[in-house]
C-alpha cells in the first residue's frame, strides 16, 4: 500500500510557479512518442566522450574484471532507469524534474541533495564532453593542416561558441531531431572506431600486444578505483524524469519502450567498443580510444566527425537543468504583470543569452585550462552519475513503496535494491579516490592550459 505524503510534503524552491510541481498540468503535457525518448535517452548516455574511454577502463582492470564490470554495470544502469521510469506520479502528483521526484520522496533535502549530484554530473559531464569534442576538432584540423597553429584551447573555444548558439532553443523537447542525428552519430562512431580498432589490431603482430596490468599493487589498484568511476561515467543519466516529462500519453509505457531501444544501442557500442579496444592495443590504448588509432586516415576523421556531431547534442540535454533553475528565479524576482507582449519575449531572451554565455564561459574556461579528459570522466562518473543512476534509484523504489505484490518476488527486488545501492555507494567513494589522485599526478605533470 502507498501512502502520500502530501500533507507533510515542504513547498520546494519552484512550487510558486506550479502547485503540481512545476509541470505543465496535472497530466504533463509531453509531446514525445517512445521513440523520441529512445532519442534523448541514447543521445545522453552513448556519447562518445562516454564510451570512448570504455577499452582504457577494461585495461585498467583486465579481461575477468573488466568484462565483468562492464557487463553487470549495463544491466543494472538499465535496471535503475526503468526504476525510475515506475516512479512516474507515483504518489499521484507529477514530478517533472529529478529534483521534483526526490522531494516528493524525501522531502527537501531530497531535492537539494539531486540538485547538488545533478549540477556535478552536469558540470563535469560537460567539461569532459568540451575536451573530447576539441580533441576531436584539433585531430581533424591536424588532418588537413598538419603544420597549422591553432592548439587543443582554440578547437575547445570553437565548440562552446556552438554549444552557446544551441543553447538558446527553449526546451529538450526542441532539440528532438537534433538528439535523432545525434543518436546516427552514435552508432556511426561505434561502428567506424570498432572497425578501425580491428583493421589496426589485425596490422601488428599479436604477440606483441599485451593485455596484463602491469605498475605496483599500489598504482594497479588507483587504476581500478579510476575505471570503476569511468564505468560509471559511461552510463551517466542525470535527467531520466526530465526526458519523461516531455513524453506524451502514456508515460511509463512509452519511457519503459524508449529505455529499452537506447539500451539496445548502447549495448551493441559499448560492449564491441570495449571489448575490440583493448583487444586491439591492449595496455598500451589511450583514455580516449580515438587518440591510438593510426590507419586509414580517412576513417579515423570519419570517427571524430561522428564525435563531435553526438557530443553537440549530449552537451544540450546536461546543460537544460541548470538552464531552467536559474532562468526560473530570475524570473520569480520579476512579477509577470511588470513585462507583458514583446518585451516580456524580449527579457526573456536577454535572460537566457545573458545566462547561457556565462555558464559557456565557465566550462569552456575549465575544459581549456585542465584538459585531462580520463580524470574528469572519472570524478564526473564517481561524485555525480554514481549517486543518481544507481544509488538512488534503488532506494527511492525502496522508500516510495513501489514493489510487487507477489511476496517471494518483492523480497528478491528489495534485497537487489539494497546490495546496488551498498555497492555504488563503494564504487562512487572508490572512483573519486583513483580520479583525484590520477587528477593530482596529472598537474604536477602537465601546466594549465596545456595542448595535450
Amino acid at each position: 500500500m502507498i501512502i502520500s505524503r502530501e500533507e507533510e510534503e515542504p513547498r520546494f524552491p519552484d512550487d510558486n510557479n506550479n502547485e503540481n510541481g512545476g509541470g505543465d498540468s496535472e497530466e504533463g503535457g509531453g509531446k514525445g512518442t517512445w521513440k523520441h525518448a529512445a532519442f534523448h535517452v541514447a543521445t545522453t548516455i552513448a556519447t562518445p566522450a562516454a564510451f570512448a574511454p570504455l577499452p582504457f577502463a577494461v585495461a585498467s582492470l583486465g579481461w575477468p574484471l573488466g568484462v565483468a564490470s562492464l557487463v553487470s554495470g549495463t544491466l543494472i544502469a538499465w535496471y535503475s532507469s526503468l526504476l525510475i521510469a515506475s516512479l512516474w506520479k507515483w504518489n499521484g502528483k507529477l514530478h517533472p524534474t529529478y529534483g521534483h521526484l526526490a522531494q516528493s520522496i524525501y522531502g527537501l533535502w531530497g531535492f537539494w541533495s539531486v540538485a547538488f549530484f545533478q549540477q556535478v554530473a552536469s558540470l563535469g559531464n560537460n567539461i569532459a564532453i568540451q575536451i573530447a569534442a576539441g580533441s576531436s576538432l584539433k585531430a581533424i584540423y591536424k588532418y588537413y593542416q598538419p603544420d597549422g597553429s591553432l592548439t587543443l584551447q582554440h578547437f575547445i573555444a570553437f565548440f562552446g561558441a556552438f554549444e552557446l548558439v544551441l543553447s538558446q532553443l527553449p526546451d529538450i523537447h526542441s532539440l528532438r531531431w537534433v538528439n535523432a542525428l545525434c543518436t546516427f552519430s552514435t552508432i556511426g562512431f561505434a561502428a567506424t572506431t570498432i572497425g578501425v580498432s580491428i583493421y589496426n589490431g589485425k596490422r601488428v603482430d599479436r604477440r606483441s600486444v599485451d593485455h596484463r596490468v602491469h605498475d605496483n599493487i599500489s598504482s594497479r589498484t588507483f587504476k581500478a578505483f579510476n575505471a570503476l568511476g569511468s564505468i560509471a561515467f559511461s552510463f551517466g543519466d542525470a535527467m531520466l524524469p526530465e526526458i519523461q516529462n516531455a513524453v506524451r500519453e502514456p508515460p511509463k509505457e512509452n519511457m519503459y519502450k524508449g529505455v529499452s531501444a537506447a539500451y539496445g544501442v548502447i549495448i551493441l557500442c559499448y560492449w564491441h567498443l570495449a571489448f575490440f579496444g583493448y583487444w586491439a592495443f591492449g595496455s598500451e590504448v589511450q583514455p580516449y580510444i580515438l587518440a591510438s588509432l593510426t590507419s586509414p586516415k580517412w576513417t579515423i576523421i570519419m570517427s571524430n566527425i561522428f564525435a563531435v556531431i553526438q557530443i553537440s547534442g549530449c552537451f544540450q540535454i546536461y546543460c537544460r537543468p541548470t538552464f531552467a533553475y536559474f532562468e526560473g528565479r530570475m524570473k520569480m524576482q520579476s512579477p509577470e504583470e511588470s513585462s507583458k507582449g514583446k518585451s516580456r519575449r524580449l527579457r526573456e531572451c536577454l535572460i537566457r543569452l545573458s545566462f547561457t554565455t556565462l555558464y559557456m564561459g565557465i566550462v569552456t574556461l575549465i575544459a581549456a585550462a585542465v584538459p585531462f579528459f580520463g580524470d574528469f570522466v572519472a570524478i564526473c562518473g564517481a561524485v555525480g552519475f554514481a549517486p543518481l543512476d544507481f544509488v538512488f534509484p534503488a532506494l527511492a523504489h525502496l522508500r516510495a513503496g513501489r514493489s510487487c505484490r507477489n511476496t517471494k518476488l518483492r523480497q528478491v527486488v528489495n534485497v537487489l535494491n539494497v546490495a546496488i545501492a551498498v555497492c555504488f555507494s563503494a564504487v562512487a567513494v572508490l572512483g573519486c579516490v583513483g580520479a583525484i589522485r590520477f587528477i593530482i599526478s596529472d598537474a604536477r605533470t602537465y601546466s594549465f592550459f596545456h595542448d595535450m
